[in-house]
């Protein structure tokens, strides 16, 4: 499809920054795509020179694909895209030195995280499940905003912050010297790093001669002066993202970087995609006049050359399970009248637990669905496993990934020992695998605990020597050795789940296998690269599924964006859910925003109808409480809106009359046999 002259010239802007304000459904990723073959193609780049970077690997994955299909697999070779943190583990990766970490660095996921926090502040914390989630958040919110321990510290005014300051002081000093890394610090070693050293940032600099950023609307504060560090004073860069789509702020980002932006650039090109390729004109004319209730730094209208569409359906249910029947009830009679497909609907919510009644009434009508958010194939338990034996074999300080696999399968390595065994590393300052070497002349173990202790570690480290140069064959080795498939027989509730366990094994060899030899785009990775990129896809591809099954998709709005449905059906739109409670109560305007801006996504996920779905009725906390219908549904062009609860009540006659000519479809549908 020919490219439209806002998308023209958001391609053909190559000569300073740009910034492309693309309204939902606009054709960014063709906009992407195209400008990194015009970059190669008409303006000189080599591909190594560009880098591309979004939010999500699937996002990564899907433009890699575009841009391999416009350009060829042989020109698009060294071309990086990729996520902001993979971007940021490739920068780590290649200075490791200057940031005097080991080449052999591992990385803790959100699981390994807490376990080491609830280990760490138990004496501050007393393992209260609440304060430890808040201080995981503030840690994250923290590095994300560029604040150290010490700068926490200085800035704390409750006991409370003195306290989480000191735990993140705590934290800090011991993933350090386990040589390991969290999520966030993908982003802040790598910002902080080229804000502080000039040589660094002018390799860099000189490396990535033209950055382009998907989502910018996303971006937090570490994830904006990264890239304004990779860009420097030259300015080539094209950022892609839409204000109105900004509905991340719990996890950092932070809308106000476009007008950052536009301070730090003061040149800076902005060029509007406002023609809608997704909505009917009816949905966009709801969503653009909804939004319009927010303040805008920069005005866009999205427009479209699709018919008007049906009214947006508004239903009132008398309560939350008769509002899941109604709302099944309709998805059935409309997929059965329109002959659909059950994956072309989406049931889409504010909060995870409004989906368990709808599940609820999907299983009784026996229909297929699926909710996003399920179990990553790296969540699995026997993956788990042997991505600890992969981590302690590339970085032998990794102590959770070393408790994880010393006793998996079992090998009489008892409580007793690994506790004399931890006492005894602390008291060294060492990890738990160096310290099993130096215990022995202490006496604090039996020669039977000692012997079982070192027979395995023995085994392991010279395993970890040979995996330096035949990592796949050790790794092979490693699964032999341990005779993995035996134990997965053993511990399985069944045959099958162990059958179902041991592919899943076999597919993690395959992919190590591949990573190891490299491709056509992209390069053999060390053992302890590949180990690294597992962990942080499991981090970044949680819930995703590619499977194309026909089922109903229940997802929340977050979850949604990025996505479109032909039929969307839209739970809760009443004030204390949508708006969430938090943002009434909190009585801050730039909540309600969010609130507005988190609507605004979901009206736009729909392509051919929309329906919205409220309660008159709803248990919360142990009450029955009687919401206000969401003032978003005010906010909408009532003349576009098909309210039930508005429509005069059909006389006897009237609903015969409709029933008949219902019937008569039914009929002319199913025609006799002749």
């Amino acid at each position: 499809m020919k490219l439209n002259d806002a998308q023209q010239s958001a391609v053909e802007f190559v000569t300073g920054p740009c910034l492309v304000l693309a309204g939902a459904g606009s054709g960014k990723t063709r906009v992407i795509t195209n400008k990194i073959a015009h970059l190669i193609r008409v303006c000189g780049y080599e591909a190594r020179q560009i880098a591309a970077v979004t939010f999500t690997n699937k996002a990564a994955r899907e433009m890699k694909e575009r841009v391999a299909a416009t350009l060829g697999k042989k020109e698009a070779r060294g071309l990086l895209i990729s996520t902001f943190h993979t971007l940021g583990l490739e920068i780590i990766k290649r200075e490791h030195k200057v940031l005097e970490l080991k080449s052999n660095f591992s990385l803790f996921d959100d699981q390994d995280q807490l376990a080491l926090l609830k280990e760490l502040t138990e004496p501050f914390l007393k393992e209260d499940k609440t304060l430890l989630m808040q201080l995981t958040n503030r840690i994250s919110r923290w590095k994300n905003d560029i604040i150290s321990p010490k700068l926490a510290l200085e800035s704390a005014l409750s006991q409370e912050d003195k306290i989480f300051a000191h735990c993140y002081q705590l934290y800090e000093t011991q993933t350090r010297s386990l040589n390991v890394l969290d999520f966030d610090d993908l982003i802040l070693l790598p910002t902080k790093l080229l804000i502080e050293n000039q040589e660094v940032r002018e390799r860099w600099q000189q490396k990535i001669k033209y950055l382009l950023v998907d989502e910018y609307q996303d971006t937090n504060t570490s994830q904006y002066q990264l890239i304004k560090m990779i860009v420097g004073t030259r300015a080539r860069f094209t950022v892609v993202g839409d204000d109105d789509q900004s509905i991340y702020s719990w996890r950092g980002a932070q809308p106000q970087n476009m007008a950052l932006l536009k301070r730090d650039f003061p040149n800076l090109n902005v060029i509007k995609l406002e023609q809608n390729y997704r909505s009917t004109a009816r949905i966009l004319k709801a969503a653009n006049i909804l939004i319009a209730n927010n303040p805008h730094l920069f005005d866009k209208k999205l427009f479209c050359d699709i018919e008007q569409g049906e009214q947006i359906k508004v239903l009132a249910s008398k309560n939350e399970e008769n509002e899941a029947e109604r709302v099944v009830a309709e998805l059935i009679s409309h997929r059965f009248l329109q002959n659909t497909d059950y994956k072309q609907y989406a049931i889409l919510y504010r909060s995870n637990h409004q989906s368990r009644l709808i599940e609820k009434v999907l299983m009784q009508n026996r229909i297929p669905y699926k909710i996003s958010g399920g179990t990553s194939f790296f969540a699995r338990a026997e993956i788990k496993d042997i991505m600890a034996y992969l981590r302690v074999l590339t970085n032998s300080e990794d102590d959770t990934a070393f408790l994880r696999i010393v006793n998996t399968p079992r090998r009489e390595i008892g409580p007793t020992t690994l506790q004399k065994l931890g006492e005894f590393a602390k008291s060294q300052q060492k990890s738990l695998f160096s310290a099993s070497f130096d215990i022995g002349p202490t006496g604090l173990l039996t020669s039977r605990q000692l012997g079982a202790l070192q027979q395995f570690t023995i085994w392991l480290d010279k395993l970890s020597e040979h995996a330096k140069n035949e990592p796949l064959e050790s790794v092979k080795t490693l699964l032999t050795s341990i005779n993995y498939d035996s134990w997965l027989f053993e511990t399985s509730p069944s045959q099958k789940a162990a059958e179902m366990r041991v592919r899943n094994v076999n597919q993690l060899y395959e992919w190590l296998g591949e990573m190891l030899k490299g491709d056509e785009l992209e390069e053999p990775m060390t053992l302890t690269q590949a180990v690294n990129r597992f962990t942080l896809r499991d981090m970044l591809e949680r819930g995703e599924d590619e499977q194309d099954a026909d089922q109903v998709q229940l997802m929340t709005i977050h979850a949604s964006k990025g996505l479109e449905f032909d039929f969307v059906y839209i739970l809760g739109m009443e004030e204390g859910i949508m708006p969430h409670q938090n943002s009434i109560d909190d009585n801050q305007p730039e909540l309600i925003e969010e609130e507005r801006r988190l609507a605004y996504v979901g009206i736009t996920r729909a392509k051919k109808t929309l329906t919205l779905s409220h309660c008159l009725e709803r248990r919360s906390m142990g009450e029955v409480i009687k919401p206000e219908p969401s003032r978003f549904l005010a906010e909408l062009p009532q003349d576009d809106l098909d309210w039930e609860s508005k429509k005069a009540k059909d006389t006897p006659q009237q609903r015969m009359e409709k029933g008949q000519a219902h019937l008569a479809m039914l009929k002319a549908k199913f025609p006799k046999k002749g």
